[in-house]
Parts: C-alpha cells; structure tokens; sequence
C-alpha cells in the first residue's frame, strides 16, 4: 500500500519524492493511439528501443498528468518530480509526425514551436497544482545548461525555471560527447564536467532573473553508475563537491540498479 510506505518513510524522517514519466508512456498511447506521435509511414511512431511517446501538444492528456499528480499528492509525496517532459529522440525522426504540435519532421522553425508548447504545458501544469501547495521539480537533459537551442526534444532551461520548485539536469560526464570542452572521455573527469556544467546553468539562471541573489532552484542528477569508466566513491564524490563548489546546495544521485555507493556518502 503507497500511502502507508510512504507514512513508514516519513516517520523515518525521510523527504518522499514521486517520480512521473510523462511524455514517454508506452502503455497510454496503446490505449489511446490518437494521442501519440504519429508515424509518417503510418501508425504510431517508436524509436529504436521500440518505445512510442505521446504527443507534447496533446493537451487532454495534460489533464491525465494533473490527475495522477493529485493522486500522488493525497498519497503523501512531499514533492512530485517529472520526467520525460520532452518531445522524442533516438529514433528515426524523418519519420516522426505531431499531429497535436501541428507539425512533422519537415516543418520550419521547429524550435519555437516545440519549446512553446513544452513550456505551455509546464505553465498549465504548474497553475493547476498550484493550489496543492506540493513541491514540484522537472529532470532536464544535462545539456541544457549549456546549449543555446532545444536539443530538438523542446528543452529550454529558462522556458522550466518559472515553473518548478526544482530544475534538475541529468549532467552525468558519461553523456556527454567526447570533445566535450576538451575531453577526450568526459566520464573520466566528473568533477570538472559537473562544475563546468552547472556554472553555465547557475550563469543563465542568473541572466534569466536579473538577480545574483535569488536562490538557486538548480539541483543536478549526478552519476552513480559505471559508464564510460568505473564509478567509486571518489568520483561520485567528486561529483557532489563540484556542485558545492558552484555554490550549489542540493543535488540527488541516480543509478538504475538502485545501488548506491555508500562510500562516498556523509553519514550526516
């Protein structure tokens, strides 16, 4: 039973965040197959791992995800947390088709189309939960901080920052290119892709509020996993420092396995 697991954490002190996979939902547009993006070709469109998305600019099932973030909300999250808030990549995208954005892979000014109706909906989205009173927070790929475009998935940093109580790119040195700034494999230099990264976030997070005073709402997913080199405490910790060092007060780890290096954590 959620409501009572999350009670257990709770009385253990512990802050109880919901994750909710948004755009990326398989399962809803088998159902509802009108929703998702579309395949030039015919059908609904998937990418390489087989997996369809639902098409941002389809704002029924905005409503979808304000009902699962009040349920989530009246179960006890203290803060929701979105993911997948994102058009599709990594796939064939000569083949995609947005019927609800009104575009396809060949329309113009894709950006400007694709990052309004994205902050469109983080607009909606907010203004409905609004009223709950529940912390919200939004994953970003971990480019974001540094690119001046969308990432052609509609991401833009300063198009989230109004939005959320918490902006958090997946800065994670093994996904980034190599070259990157310089290096030749960037997993092998956590401590300066992670502070290199959020400087450039914290700059245009700055830039974007006029303010150097302003709290901070960055909080980056940092790297507990092996990929692109072996991940010990020292690089995670690595990791944590250089956010600290930016000036940084939070940050969360991620591995998909769900084991974490104790190692490299305080025990206070």
């Amino acid at each position: 039973d959620l409501g009572e697991f999350v009670q257990k954490l709770h009385d253990a002190s512990i802050y109880v965040i919901g994750s909710i996979s948004v755009f990326q939902d398989p399962y809803y547009a088998k159902r509802h197959p009108e929703l998702a993006v579309q395949s030039v070709s015919g059908g609904i469109w998937r990418d390489h791992k087989g997996l369809s998305f639902i098409d941002v600019g389809a704002k029924p099932y905005w409503d979808y995800i304000v009902d699962i973030s009040n349920e989530a909300y009246a179960l006890g999250f203290d803060e929701l947390n979105f993911d997948y808030v994102r058009y599709p990549s990594d796939g064939d995208m000569e083949d995609v088709r947005y019927v609800w954005t009104g575009m396809s892979a060949s329309s113009t000014n894709q950006l400007l189309v694709k990052s309004e109706i994205l902050e469109s909906f983080f607009s909606y989205l907010g203004a409905e939960l609004e009223k709950t009173g529940v912390k919200t927070s939004v994953d970003l790929f971990g480019m974001t901080t540094s690119a001046t475009n969308d990432l052609g998935i509609g991401q833009l940093l300063e198009k989230a920052l109004p939005y959320f109580d918490f902006v958090s790119p997946m800065v994670y040195p093994s996904h980034y290119p190599k070259g990157w700034h310089g290096f030749s494999n960037p997993a092998e230099y956590p401590y300066e892709v992670i502070k290199i990264a959020m400087e450039e976030g914290r700059a245009r997070e700055i830039a974007f509020n006029n303010s150097t005073s302003t709290a901070s709402k960055l909080r980056p997913w940092l790297q507990d996993f092996h990929l692109g080199a072996t991940y010990d405490a020292e690089k995670v910790r690595a990791q944590i420092k250089a956010t600290y060092d930016v000036g940084l007060t939070s940050w969360m780890l991620w591995s998909a396995s769900n084991k974490y290096t104790k190692e490299a954590l305080l025990n206070d």
